[in-house]
């Protein structure tokens, strides 16, 4: 995975001592700072970013699990031919 392009692990630009403008970025500085969080990005469905801590419960997992088992067993049973 790529690193958050915010947060303690952004590279700030420095300014330089004898001017106000910032000093260029180059190499991995650069694409750090204009790296895009890829679950803010538009285009990227079913990801969704979350607040620090926050977890799904383990019972909805479990809940999927047991639904969907117990659906493909009741679809199985309409196929002629079982015992």
């Amino acid at each position: 995975m790529s690193a958050p392009a915010s947060g303690p692990t952004a590279v700030p630009p420095t300014v330089s001592p004898t001017s106000a403008e910032p000093e260029a970025r180059t190499g991995a500085q650069a694409v750090v700072a204009d790296a895009i969080d890829p679950a803010r990005r538009p285009d990227v469905l079913l990801r969704v970013r979350r607040d620090e801590g926050h977890e799904v419960s383990a019972w909805w997992l479990i809940g999927a699990f047991v639904f969907i088992s117990g659906a493909v067993i009741a679809l199985l049973s309409f196929v002629p031919g079982g015992s």
